[in-house]
């Protein structure tokens, strides 16, 4: 069942699932953020990993940690066209045993060419999301710091799971910066 806004709220101050937490709708000249009906629209932060330009290969079972530079930006992000940076959120989750999420970039993006990919946040998985942004277009795009980017949905479970991500000690545990793939 997917969690509506009254349990998202009780959740984030209660067991301080997300942090910072936005109660409500934030819109205003900004690519929206906070609160929505059955989910919560994450903010994207100012810290980026835009890909070199002399990166040949990319193999996720190798280090890529050295294939991108590190940047930080006041305002927004240009990503050049047919490109991926990586970004993490504003927000820092700590998903409960008896949820699992699933994520989608928001349409205001998407409109643009920009796709956001998420993976599903595990049971008592923690941490700020790394988010890998693409931009389709054939022209530049720019995402903006401290707004909007993707919006997580909260579904509850019918079974508690046996191993939770924290039980497995799994690699991307309480990441803190934006993290690379590791195998």
């Amino acid at each position: 069942m997917v969690k509506n806004d009254k349990w998202i709220k009780k959740m984030a101050v209660e067991r301080k699932m997300i942090e910072p937490f936005e109660s409500g709708q934030v819109g205003d000249c900004k690519i929206s953020y906070g609160t929505s009906s059955y989910g919560y629209d994450m903010r994207l932060s100012n810290e980026f990993k835009i890909m070199k330009k002399d990166v040949s290969v990319l193999d996720p079972k190798q280090s890529q940690d050295n294939l991108f530079e590190a940047i930080t930006v006041k305002d927004y992000c240009e990503i050049p066209p047919n490109s991926v940076v990586l970004g993490k959120t504003i927000e820092y989750f700590k998903i409960p045993r008896d949820i699992v999420t699933i994520a989608f970039g928001k349409s205001t993006y998407s409109r643009c060419g920009v796709f956001v990919n998420i993976t599903p946040f595990e049971p008592e998985w923690e941490g700020y999301v790394t988010l890998s942004i693409a931009n389709a277009a054939s022209a530049p795009v720019r995402v903006y710091a401290n707004e909007g980017i993707a919006q997580v949905l909260f579904l509850g479970v019918s079974e508690i799971c046996e191993v939770s991500y924290a039980d497995r000690k799994g690699k991307y545990q309480a990441q803190k910066t934006i993290t690379s793939a590791k195998i």
